[in-house]
Parts: C-alpha cells; sequence; structure tokens
C-alpha cells in the first residue's frame, strides 16, 4: 500500500531528516512528517541562521575596531534588515537542500499536523486533507519550543523569544535578556556588539552556569568589559509591556527589587517539549513532558522510538543526530540487518558551544563535577596569550582547560573560551570517544602556528611540561 512504510519519522529537525536519511541508505521503505517547514527549529529558527547573525556581529565588531590590525575604515554602519535578510537567505537555502535530501534517498514527505494512533500508526492533517499512515517502526522527534514566563507571554513586540530575536523590526535600544543559557547569552553577544544596550538576568550565582566555573568567571568578566550588564542570583519577577516598552521587577542577590524600563526583552529560560497532542501519552512514560527511552532511542512501546529534544537533554541538534543515527540501525538490527551494530550515546562526550564573542566550547566532566564524582585530578590550563597565532589574530584572550584522572590518564572533560574554540573542541571530542589518555595527546604532533597548539600546551601543563608559559 502506498501509505504502509517500514519507517515514519515524526518531525524533520536535524534528529528527524538525519535518522530518515539512514533508514533510507538501510534499505527500508521511509516517511517523514513535518508541519511546518523541512529541517525544523535548528535548522530554520535556531543553530544556522544565529549563526549567519553573529558572523554578521563579528565582522561589525573587526570593522569598528579595523585600527588594531592596521587599518582604515569610516562610516561603519549596521543594517539590520539586510542581517536579517542574509540570515534568512541561509535558512532557505539550507532548507531547500533538505528537500533535496529526501528526494535523493527515495523518503517521502507527508506535510501536515502527525497525531499517533498506536505504536505503528498514525495520521496526517495537512495539504492533502487526512492521511492513515502504517509503519513496522515510527520515530517521534517533534522537537521542542520556547517557555515563556507565565506572567510575561511573548508577543513578538516587546516580549521576544529566540524566534523573534531573529526577525527583529527594529534594533532595541535597552535590551534585557532573562537567561544566561547558550541562547541568552548568543543574542546578548549579538545586540551588544550592534550597539544595544543589554542587561543579562541569571537566577543562578553565575552565567553559563552548565559551564566549567573558570569559563563562566571569564565569561562574565569579558561580557562586562563589552558594556554588558550583568546580574547573577537575581530573578525577574514581573514584566508589564506597553506600545513604548517592558518595565520589569528585578529582585538582585541581596534580595532589593527594583523597577527598570527596557524598550524589549527576550525570555530564554528553557525549553519545553512538542510532545501535546501527537498521541503520546499512553504509549510512552514521559516525565515533564520529555519522552524517556533507552540508550537507542527506544519507549516502553515496542516499535515506537523518540530522539532530539522530546526526550531527555542535552537539548543540541548535534545530540539528536546522533540520536537519529543510532534509532536507524537499531530499527534496522531489529528488522534482519546483521550488518548494522548500533552503539548506544555516550552523553559524557557530547561537546557544547557556545558562540558568543568570545565563543565559549567544553565537553565532559567540569572539575567541580569530577571533583564530586570522587576523581583525583590533574588539571591544565593554557592562556591565549602565550599562542602566537592567537596573538597575531589580535585574539589574545581566552584559555583551554583540561581535566584529567590522576591515577589512569583518562581525559575526563575539557573547557575553552577565546576565539574559534567551537571548533577546537572537537580534537578533545574525538580524544574521549577513544578513550585517550595524556599520553597520546603529549604524543600527538600539533601544527604551528596555530590555535589548536594550545590544546597540546593545556595537556603538558596538567602534568608539569607546558612548554610556552
Amino acid at each position: 500500500m502506498a501509505n504502509e512504510y517500514d519507517v515514519i519519522v515524526l518531525g524533520s529537525g536535524p534528529g528527524g531528516y538525519v535518522a530518515a536519511i539512514r533508514c533510507a541508505q538501510l534499505g527500508l521503505k521511509t516517511a517523514i512528517v513535518e508541519r511546518e517547514n523541512l529541517g525544523g527549529i535548528c535548522l530554520n529558527w535556531g543553530c544556522i541562521p544565529t549563526k549567519a547573525m553573529l558572523r554578521s556581529a563579528e565582522i561589525f565588531h573587526y570593522m569598528q575596531n579595523a585600527k588594531d590590525y592596521g587599518l582604515v575604515a569610516q562610516g561603519i554602519e549596521a543594517d539590520l534588515a539586510a542581517i536579517v535578510k542574509r540570515s534568512r537567505g541561509v535558512a532557505k537555502q539550507l532548507n531547500q537542500g533538505i528537500g533535496h535530501l529526501m528526494k535523493k534517498n527515495k523518503i517521502t514527505v507527508h506535510m501536515g499536523e502527525g497525531k499517533l494512533t498506536g505504536a505503528n500508526s498514525l495520521t496526517v492533517r495537512g495539504e492533502k486533507g487526512e492521511e492513515a499512515l502504517t509503519a513496522k517502526h515510527i520515530i517521534v522527534a517533534t522537537g521542542a519550543r520556547a517557555r515563556d514566563l507565565p506572567f510575561a507571554k511573548a508577543d513578538g513586540k516587546r516580549v521576544w523569544t529566540y524566534r523573534h530575536a531573529m526577525t527583529p523590526t527594529e534594533l532595541p535600544e535597552k535590551l534585557l535578556v532573562i537567561g544566561s543559557g547558550a541562547i541568552g547569552i548568543e543574542f546578548a553577544s549579538f545586540y551588544n556588539d550592534l550597539g544595544t544596550e543589554v542587561t543579562v538576568v541569571e537566577m543562578l550565582d553565575r552565567i553559563v552556569p552548565v559551564e566549567d566555573a573558570d569559563v563562566s568567571t571569564f565569561l562574565e568578566k569579558s561580557l562586562r568589559k563589552q558594556g554588558i550588564a550583568i546580574m547573577t542570583g537575581a530573578g525577574v519577577e514581573d514584566v508589564k509591556v506597553s506600545d513604548k516598552g517592558i518595565t520589569a521587577t528585578i529582585k538582585d542577590k541581596s534580595g532589593k527589587s527594583a523597577a527598570s524600563d527596557f524598550t524589549h526583552v527576550i525570555v530564554a529560560i528553557g525549553i519545553v517539549p512538542n510532545t501535546e497532542n501527537i498521541g503520546i501519552e499512553k504509549l510512552a512514560e514521559m516525565e515533564r513532558g520529555f519522552i524517556q527511552i533507552d540508550p537507542y532511542g527506544r519507549t516502553k512501546t515496542k516499535g515506537l522510538w523518540a530522539i532530539g529534544d522530546c526526550t531527555p537533554g542535552p537539548w543540541l541538534a548535534h545530540k539528536a543526530s546522533h540520536e537519529g543515527v543510532t534509532c536507524a540501525e537499531a530499527i534496522a538490527q531489529e528488522l534482519g540487518n546483521k550488518d548494522v551494530h548500533p552503539h548506544p550515546l555516550n552523553r559524557n562526550n557530547i561537546p557544547g558551544c557556545t558562540y558568543c564573542h568570545p565563543q565559549i566550547a567544553s565537553v565532559g566532566l567540569t572539575e567541580a563535577k569530577a571533583k564530586e564524582a570522587g576523581y583525583e585530578l590533574k588539571v591544565g590550563n593554557f592562556p591565549f596569550i602565550g599562542n602566537g597565532k592567537a596573538i597575531a589574530l589580535g585574539e589574545a584572550e581566552g584559555f583551554i582547560k583540561t581535566v584529567f584522572d590522576a591515577k589512569t590518564g583518562e581525559l575526563l572533560g575539557a573547557h575553552m573560551v577565546g576565539a574559534e574554540v567551537t571548533e577546537l573542541i572537537q580534537g578533545y571530542t574525538v580524544g574521549k570517544t577513544l578513550e585517550t589518555t595524556e599520553a597520546e595527546l603529549m604524543m600527538t604532533v600539533f601544527p604551528h602556528p596555530t590555535l589548536s597548539e594550545m590544546m597540546h600546551e593545556s595537556v603538558l601543563d596538567a602534568y608539569g611540561r607546558a612548554l610556552h608559559f
């Protein structure tokens, strides 16, 4: 039958479309159901278009500081409409690319709202009316959305989520950012670079709280130096919206509450999984709306799987994609393919990246978490100022920190802040996946002159052997 498949994927984000492609590669008849845009939030409204905007801000920053490089640049202005247009163009190009990949891999696309009617069936209400689809296996990859403040629902005018912040019609004069995770800090950095007066409020005692404490401390000093006001241990108690802006009542770390005026506010306080109204409640174990799964993506119901942001974190695109491949291979194995050997996801080997200025990146345990786990540690730290390439780039602020098990030499974690560290972190991620020790990293030849040499030096420093600082 036309609407019978081996696998149906509900949702086409970086987890869903990758899972569909891998299923198709393994010879499975595959369909994907998408209610809005192929590529999901990440490609259309998240990871990719935000990086395009941050790149524009980065270039603007360099142009404003051209004299530091022996150059003269005058009359520099930011064209907000052009920045947004470029960002949307990048998203459109990649969206079209996903459509091409679906055709290339002979994956049937059903555009519309999907709802499970059983472990092996669902309905799609969309461009073709209502369709009934069945499959031997279904993968739920419906993602998540921004969490609203209960007393300040996003309106797209004065109260923004990340989605509104990517398509502004005007540059905020005075911006409040609630939450200092990756999304909040990236937008704080972007708008600050364009000239907006930015205040970040974080309820915990430090910004980017999932990162190593040394990274948080360094980043806060850097952002303050750039002119961003930061309030930690603080909370927004109320937001009143008017045509001209918003008035936020903020309680600081001393417990004192005061009202402050802003033109706009970005709410970046976490996510809500898109698991309502998809028929999942009776088929899977749920916790706070997130679908509970085993390391391969299986739910409690045979034939029903889940991946990505609708499952437990970390809520990252690359984690979703990796889960998609693992899940697809586990399904193929259950359907009789003896040539695939899926590996469960090791969450401790998932890198995290934040594209603020300066960038931050990490993988594995922080120093504090490693101590909590009972490890005896050796910790290395190497500053950007000791690296020739960093100095030549005019990017001499930052450091690379490595955490090792003193008994075995195992690399437990790596934490970076500075220029292009989001490109460097994968070296340590590969090392962790290969279960490397300090010995292999010390024996590795790092090219000169590169920023990657700092990775080597940080390892050497952990064992008292740093050469250039």
